[in-house]
């Protein structure tokens, strides 16, 4: 079964995302609608500026449908800003930001400093088998606390892949996951490494297998 998944497309790497869902079997759908979003069995959430992407979800009148379809179990992935708009909660953030939920944490925009502070480094993720991944922060965010539902996949390691030691940023949780719903600090999608989007390619099939069936199916085509 090839699952449809969407790619929230109001701002951020949403070609990038597309392009390796395509390439992990899913076919890969922007959303802009709530008749797009019904459509889609699983979501991706992809980097941007987390406050824009906010407004923007509110201006175009998806805010509270995206909100209930993660109520009632749809799978989402986001990176970067997505995993800050899917906490519970965001420290560091616009008084007026407002959070979709979905995984039950709390993180820290803009953790690792500014845009001149980004940097790669080499990373174990738990669900992802073979070597460690490559992973880009920008300007990222990190976890600050998690709850009880909340399974942690990678930490920072001591040191990047500069040799640079990591600091305070040493053992901050960079990756989580929440039954169908997954989050990135980093940015798999820009450095060509399919892992983790076939990781999530395999939720969205194992969730809309064990429920009520695909869009399609739903939807009556």
């Amino acid at each position: 079964m090839s699952p449809t998944i969407g790619v929230l497309a109001l701002q951020g790497d949403v070609r990038e995302h597309a392009r390796a869902l395509e390439e992990c079997g899913a076919d890969a759908v922007p959303v802009r609608r709530v008749s797009e979003l019904a459509a889609v069995d699983g979501l991706v959430i992809p980097g941007g500026e987390s406050t824009t992407i906010d407004k923007l979800l509110r201006a175009f009148d998806l805010f509270d449908p995206v909100q209930e379809r993660l109520r009632a179990g749809m799978p989402a992935y986001g990176s970067c800003a997505g995993m800050i708009l899917l906490a519970r909660e965001v420290r560091d953030g616009r008084p007026d930001q407002q959070q979709l939920g979905g995984l039950d944490v709390v993180v820290r925009r803009n953790a690792f400093g500014r845009q001149v502070d980004s940097f790669e480094t080499d990373l174990r993720v738990e669900g992802v088998g073979g070597d460690p991944m490559r992973a880009v922060f920008i300007r990222a965010p990190w976890v600050e606390s998690t709850g009880p539902g909340v399974h942690v996949l990678a930490t920072v390691p001591r040191l990047t892949l500069a040799g640079r030691d990591s600091g305070p940023a040493a053992g901050k949780v960079v990756a989580v996951r929440q039954g169908a719903v997954l989050a990135t600090a980093f940015h798999p999608e820009l450095t060509g490494d399919l892992r983790l989007h076939a990781l999530f390619c395999r939720v969205v099939r194992e969730t809309v297998g064990a429920g009520s069936g695909s869009a399609a199916a739903r939807l009556g085509a």
